[in-house]
């Protein structure tokens, strides 16, 4: 999946209007990224990929690109 892509789903997934983010947005500066938001994320990346992503992990994540890189490694 491309990084694009991989971003389009974070942006459905946080309910986000598409083409809103990009790898470079600060998860601290995204409204939705909340406890809610970050419990959805988790449940997509074990969902859309198969990759089990832990709340420790999460709070290591800076950016969108963060996220994008551990879905796309």
């Amino acid at each position: 999946m491309t990084n694009e892509e991989v971003i389009s789903l974070i942006e459905e997934t946080l309910e986000i209007e598409s083409s809103t983010l990009n790898s470079e947005t600060l998860l601290d500066d995204i409204l939705e990224f909340d406890s809610m938001g970050k419990l959805s994320v988790i449940v997509m990346a074990d969902d859309e990929f198969d990759k089990k992503l832990t709340g420790e992990q999460m709070k290591k994540f800076k950016t969108v690109g963060d996220i994008v890189m551990f879905l796309n490694a």
